[in-house]
Protein backbone atom coordinates (compact mmCIF):
# COMPACT_ATOMS: atom_id res chain seq x y z
CA UNK A 1 0.00 0.00 0.00
CA UNK A 2 1.17 3.48 -1.01
CA UNK A 3 1.08 6.61 1.32
CA UNK A 4 -0.55 9.05 -0.42
CA UNK A 5 1.59 12.39 -0.99
CA UNK A 6 1.83 14.52 1.48
CA UNK A 7 -0.12 18.20 1.11
CA UNK A 8 2.34 21.02 1.42
CA UNK A 9 1.19 24.01 2.63
CA UNK A 10 3.50 26.07 1.42
CA UNK A 11 2.10 25.07 -2.16
CA UNK A 12 -1.11 26.93 -1.37
CA UNK A 13 -2.12 30.09 -2.88
CA UNK A 14 -1.08 33.60 -0.69
CA UNK A 15 0.80 31.36 1.82
CA UNK A 16 4.79 31.53 0.43
CA UNK A 17 3.55 35.36 -0.45
CA UNK A 18 3.35 35.53 3.83
CA UNK A 19 6.22 33.68 4.38
CA UNK A 20 8.26 36.47 2.76
CA UNK A 21 6.63 39.41 4.79
CA UNK A 22 7.20 37.18 7.90
CA UNK A 23 11.06 36.83 6.87
CA UNK A 24 11.66 40.54 5.78
CA UNK A 25 9.40 41.83 9.03
CA UNK A 26 9.52 38.74 12.18
CA UNK A 27 6.84 40.61 13.91
CA UNK A 28 3.94 38.54 11.31
CA UNK A 29 5.32 35.40 13.14
CA UNK A 30 3.96 36.46 16.62
CA UNK A 31 1.03 34.88 17.61
CA UNK A 32 -0.16 38.42 19.56
CA UNK A 33 -0.15 40.57 16.19
CA UNK A 34 -2.72 39.15 14.47
CA UNK A 35 -4.41 42.12 14.27
CA UNK A 36 -1.62 44.17 13.41
CA UNK A 37 -1.55 42.47 9.98
CA UNK A 38 -5.26 41.73 8.82
CA UNK A 39 -4.00 39.72 6.20
CA UNK A 40 -2.86 36.91 7.74
CA UNK A 41 -6.82 36.28 8.71
CA UNK A 42 -7.50 37.04 5.04
CA UNK A 43 -5.67 34.37 4.03
CA UNK A 44 -6.64 31.71 7.04
CA UNK A 45 -10.13 32.79 5.93
CA UNK A 46 -9.30 32.40 2.19
CA UNK A 47 -7.75 29.08 2.83
CA UNK A 48 -9.70 27.30 5.53
CA UNK A 49 -12.89 29.32 6.11
CA UNK A 50 -11.68 30.55 9.59
CA UNK A 51 -10.02 33.42 11.02
CA UNK A 52 -8.01 33.19 14.11
CA UNK A 53 -10.54 34.81 15.90
CA UNK A 54 -13.64 32.29 14.72
CA UNK A 55 -10.54 29.05 15.23
CA UNK A 56 -10.35 30.35 18.23
CA UNK A 57 -14.01 30.34 19.69
CA UNK A 58 -14.62 27.06 18.30
CA UNK A 59 -15.27 24.18 20.85
CA UNK A 60 -12.94 21.71 20.80
CA UNK A 61 -14.19 18.16 21.11
CA UNK A 62 -13.18 15.83 24.41
CA UNK A 63 -10.17 13.97 22.46
CA UNK A 64 -8.80 16.93 20.89
CA UNK A 65 -4.40 16.87 21.32
CA UNK A 66 -4.17 20.80 21.07
CA UNK A 67 -1.64 19.60 17.97
CA UNK A 68 -1.84 23.70 17.64
CA UNK A 69 -0.20 24.55 20.67
CA UNK A 70 3.19 22.12 19.66
CA UNK A 71 5.95 23.87 18.18
CA UNK A 72 8.99 23.33 15.90
CA UNK A 73 9.80 19.55 14.77
CA UNK A 74 6.70 18.57 17.10
CA UNK A 75 4.55 20.38 15.05
CA UNK A 76 5.82 19.32 12.05
CA UNK A 77 5.72 15.31 12.83
CA UNK A 78 2.50 16.57 14.13
CA UNK A 79 0.72 17.60 10.73
CA UNK A 80 2.69 15.56 9.05
CA UNK A 81 0.64 12.29 10.40
CA UNK A 82 -2.28 14.06 9.36
CA UNK A 83 -1.49 14.24 6.02
CA UNK A 84 0.48 16.90 5.53
CA UNK A 85 3.69 19.37 5.09
CA UNK A 86 4.12 22.54 7.11
CA UNK A 87 7.59 22.98 5.95
CA UNK A 88 9.63 25.43 3.91
CA UNK A 89 12.40 24.68 1.81
CA UNK A 90 14.87 23.62 4.50
CA UNK A 91 12.33 21.46 6.16
CA UNK A 92 11.80 24.30 9.05
CA UNK A 93 8.31 24.78 10.54
CA UNK A 94 6.67 27.39 8.69
CA UNK A 95 7.33 31.30 10.44
CA UNK A 96 3.72 31.63 10.50
CA UNK A 97 2.56 28.28 11.58
CA UNK A 98 1.33 30.06 15.12
CA UNK A 99 -1.32 31.36 12.59
CA UNK A 100 -2.27 28.64 10.39
CA UNK A 101 -1.97 25.59 12.94
CA UNK A 102 -5.37 25.88 14.71
CA UNK A 103 -7.38 26.80 11.09
CA UNK A 104 -5.43 23.91 9.41
CA UNK A 105 -5.98 21.20 12.56
CA UNK A 106 -9.70 22.37 12.52
CA UNK A 107 -10.20 22.00 9.09
CA UNK A 108 -7.95 18.87 8.88
CA UNK A 109 -9.86 16.75 11.23
CA UNK A 110 -13.52 18.04 10.00
CA UNK A 111 -14.42 20.33 13.25
CA UNK A 112 -14.43 23.58 12.00
CA UNK A 113 -13.98 24.94 8.32
CA UNK A 114 -12.53 23.64 5.08
CA UNK A 115 -9.61 22.42 3.39
CA UNK A 116 -8.83 24.10 0.25
CA UNK A 117 -9.50 22.35 -3.20
CA UNK A 118 -6.30 21.04 -4.61
CA UNK A 119 -6.18 19.23 -7.82
CA UNK A 120 -3.96 16.17 -7.79
CA UNK A 121 -0.98 16.49 -10.28
CA UNK A 122 -1.37 15.05 -13.72
CA UNK A 123 0.40 11.58 -13.43
CA UNK A 124 3.24 11.78 -16.41
CA UNK A 125 2.20 9.66 -19.05
CA UNK A 126 4.65 7.37 -20.41
CA UNK A 127 5.72 6.74 -24.49
CA UNK A 128 5.83 3.15 -23.68
CA UNK A 129 5.93 2.26 -27.69
CA UNK A 130 8.94 4.76 -28.20
CA UNK A 131 11.15 2.09 -26.62
CA UNK A 132 9.29 -0.43 -29.14
CA UNK A 133 9.46 1.22 -32.27
CA UNK A 134 12.91 2.09 -31.77
CA UNK A 135 13.98 -1.11 -31.36
CA UNK A 136 11.77 -1.82 -34.55
CA UNK A 137 13.91 0.58 -36.49
CA UNK A 138 17.39 -0.43 -34.84
CA UNK A 139 16.22 -3.97 -35.93
CA UNK A 140 15.03 -3.03 -39.61
CA UNK A 141 18.69 -1.32 -40.25
CA UNK A 142 20.29 -4.45 -39.63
Amino acid sequence: MTQAPLRRLIDLPGVDDLELKALMKPRYADPDARDEFPEIDALTSALFGLTGDTAEAVELPEEWDDIHRLSGADLAEAFEALGWDVTDKRRKPLRLMPHYALPLALAIRGVAGELPFMAEPDHPTTDWGAGLAADAARFRKR
